[in-house]
C-alpha cells in the first residue's frame, strides 16, 4: 500500500505493518512503533499510520469561520511567530492545521485532543472548553487561552500540563516527589526555593514536595531529563564488587605504619606506574588536566602522569546532571579521542565519566561538583540549578544551562568558572598567580598585562601580587586548558601511534586533504605524517 503525503509528494510512502526502531514521527515527532508509513525511495521520512492518514482540509470549532489546511510547520521557520500554534503558543516543527486568511494555525495533535480526559492532577475528568478564552493555569501559574476545565471546582489548566503525573522520582533526592496544589499542604518553614533550578517557589501553584525531608521544585523544569529511570544500577556503585581501577605491584611501610603503594598496575595505562614525590615543572596529569604536583604516580617509559586522587577515582559513579551511572574511562570512545564536556562545555583529552546510552560526557573536574558548592569568591552557598534555559554566569557573562546559584541573591557561577584553578603559573613568571573576585584598585580603567586588552571589571581574573600583574584566565591557562598536549593515539589510518599537538610553525601540509595543518595536529614526526583533526573521519 502506497500513500503520496500532501505536506511533501516528492516522497512516496509504504506501508510497514510493524515498524519497532521508535524514530521520530515527521509528523508529530513521537516515536513510531506499529504500524507505519515511510519512503519508500529514501527509507525515511517516517509517520505513524495515524499522522500518514491525516485529513488534508479540517473543521475545528476553535475556528468555524474558514477550513483549516494541513502542512508541515517547518516550511515556514523563518516565520516562527506566525506560525505558532493557537493552543501550545509553540513552534515545534510539527504537522500544523492553518488558516492563510487569519494567521491561525493548531498543531495537528493539539487540534484532535479529546473532549474529556482523566488526569493525575486533578481527582475529576476535565472537559476541552473548544473556545479561545484567557486563563491563568492552576498548575504552573502561566496564562493560556485554550483550558482543560473541571466546572465543579474552577479548576483550569493547559492542555500539556494535564500530562504531569502525581508522583515522580528525580536523581537528586532520595524519596518520592508529591504533586502539591494547594500551599496548606507544606510547612510554613520550608524554604520557598526549587531545589533543582533554585528559582523561587510560587506555592499558589503546582509543585513537587517530599513531605519527609521538606524538599520542593517547581512543576515546570525539565522533569523528564531529571527523572531516575534506571533498574539495579546501584550495585556496582555501593561497594557490592570490586571497582578499583588499579592493582597494588608494590607496598612500603612508612615511618608512621602506613602502607604506602609505590608500584602500580592501573586500569589506563599499559606500562606500571611508580610513585614520585619529584616536582616536574608544566607537566599535567593524563586523569584530570591540572598541573601535576606531588605526590603523582609516573610511567617510566613515557609521559604519563596521574594524581595519587586521579587514580583512586571509582569506575562508576552517579552524578546529579545525568540519570544514567557514568562509567570512568582513559580515553573518549569517539575517533578523534577528544570529548566535550556536558557541564563546563570545553573540549578536553583526558579522563571522562560518559554514558554509553546517552554519549554524555564529564571531565573529572566537574564530576566532582555536587549539588552544593562553597566558593571562596562569593560570601553563600551555590547551590546546583539545572533548567531548560540558560543562565549568565555572573563571572564571565558565560550562558550555561547548568549553574550555580545563590538562593540570597542573584549571583550564579557556571562549571567552567567553579572549576577554575585557584592558582596557577604563566610561563616563565617566577610568582604564582592566585584567581581574584574583585578587582585590584578603585582607578576606574582594568587591563590585562599579557594580551594589554581591556578586563571586565565585575569578571574574575588572575593577579600577581608581588609584581601587580593582574590577566585574563583564558591568558593564564591557554585557550585549551582542558587538552594535554603530546599525548599519543593509535589509529587505522596510521601504522605508528600519533601525537596530539596544538600547531607547528611550518604548517606542514594534512596527508589526507593536503590543506596546511594549523592547530590540532595528529602528527607521527619520523614518518612526516600530519593529520588535521576532521580529516580522521575521512
Amino acid at each position: 500500500m502506497e500513500n503520496q503525503h500532501v505536506c511533501n509528494n516528492e516522497h512516496s510512502l509504504v506501508f510497514n505493518e510493524d515498524e519497532r526502531r521508535g524514530i521520530l514521527c515527521w509528523a508529530c515527532r513521537e516515536p513510531v512503533l506499529g504500524p507505519s508509513y515511510s519512503c519508500i525511495k529514501c527509507n525515511k521520512f517516517h509517520h505513524h499510520k495515524s499522522c500518514a492518514e491525516l485529513p488534508h482540509e479540517l473543521q475545528h470549532p476553535l475556528h468555524p469561520k474558514h477550513s483549516l489546511i494541513l502542512f508541515a510547520e517547518w516550511k515556514r521557520v523563518c516565520d516562527k511567530e506566525y506560525s505558532k500554534c493557537e493552543v501550545c503558543k509553540e513552534f515545534l516543527e510539527e504537522y500544523t492545521y492553518g488558516c492563510s486568511y487569519c494567521n491561525f494555525n493548531l498543531h495537528s495533535k493539539c487540534a484532535s485532543l479529546p473532549l474529556t480526559i482523566e488526569t493525575e492532577v486533578h481527582d475529576h475528568p476535565l472537559t476541552r472548553m473548544w473556545k479561545s478564552i484567557k486563563f491563568t493555569c492552576d498548575l504552573c501559574g502561566k496564562e493560556g487561552n485554550v483550558p482543560f476545565l473541571c466546572a465543579s471546582c474552577n479548576f483550569c489548566i493547559h492542555p500539556s500540563c494535564a500530562s504531569y503525573v502525581r508522583n515522580v522520582k528525580v536523581i537528586r533526592h532520595d524519596h518520592i516527589l508529591h504533586l502539591t496544589i494547594s500551599s496548606l499542604e507544606v510547612s510554613q518553614s520550608v524554604s520557598q526555593f526549587c531545589r533543582l533550578c533554585v528559582q523561587k517557589v510560587d506555592t499558589d501553584y503546582g509543585f513537587y514536595y517530599c513531605s519527609s525531608c521538606d524538599f520542593e521544585n517547581r512543576e515546570d523544569i525539565n522533569l523528564l531529563k531529571l527523572t531516575d529511570k534506571s533498574k539495579n544500577d546501584d550495585l556496582e556503585l555501593d561497594g557490592s564488587i570490586n571497582s578499583k581501577t588499579y592493582i597494588v605491584k608494590k607496598i612500603n611501610v612508612g615511618e608512621d605504619g602506613i602502607e604506602i603503594a609505590t608500584d602500580i598496575e592501573h586500569f589506563s595505562h599499559e606500562h606500571d606506574l611508580k610513585l614520585t614525590n619529584e616536582v616536574e615543572n608544566n607537566k599535567k596529569c593524563d586523569g584530570c588536566l591540572r598541573v601535576i604536583l606531588p605526590p603523582f604516580y609516573s610511567c617510566t617509559k613515557c609521559n604519563f602522569f596521574l594524581h595519587k586522587s586521579c587514580i583512586e577515582l571509582p569506575r562508576k559513579k552517579r552524578h546529579p546532571l545525568h540519570r544514567h551511572p557514568l562509567k570512568l574511562l582513559p580515553k573518549a570512545p569517539y575517533r578523534s579521542n577528544l570529548f566535550r564536556c556536558d557541564a563546563c562545555c570545553q573540549d578536553c583529552n583526558g579522563f571522562t565519566y560518559h554514558c554509553e546510552e546517552c554519549n554524555f560526557d564529564l571531565d573529572v573536574q566537574c564530576s566532582l561538583m555536587l549539588d552544593i558548592l562553597i566558593h571562596k569568591g562569593h560570601e553563600h552557598r551555590l547551590y546546583l540549578s539545572n533548567t531548560r534555559y540558560e543562565q549568565n554566569c555572573s563571572s564571565c557573562d558565560f550562558e550555561s544551562f547548568q549553574v550555580y546559584r545563590c538562593i540570597a541573591c542573584e549571583f550564579a557561577l557556571d562549571f567552567k568558572c567553579a572549576t577554575l584553578p585557584l592558582t596557577a603559573r604563566y610561563r616563565q613568571h617566577e610568582h604564582p598567580f592566585t584567581l581574584s573576585y574583585a578587582v585590584e584598585d578603585d582607578s576606574g580603567e582594568y587591563y590585562c598585562d599579557i594580551c594589554e586588552e581591556e578586563r571586565d571589571p565585575k569578571h574574575w581574573f588572575y593577579y600577581c601580587a608581588d609584581c601587580s600583574y593582574p590577566a585574563h584566565p583564558k591568558c593564564i591557562l591557554g585557550n585549551y586548558p582542558n587538552f594535554k598536549f603530546g599525548s599519543a593515539y593509535s589509529f587505522y589510518c596510521h601504522p605508528h601511534p600519533l601525537t596530539f599537538i596544538e600547531k607547528t610553525k611550518d604548517h606542514p601540509a594534512c596527508h589526507k586533504c593536503g590543506h596546511p595543518c594549523e592547530k590540532f595536529i595528529y602528527q607521527c614526526a619520523p614518518c612526516n605524517f600530519n593529520l588535521h583533526r576532521p580529516c580522521l573521519w575521512k
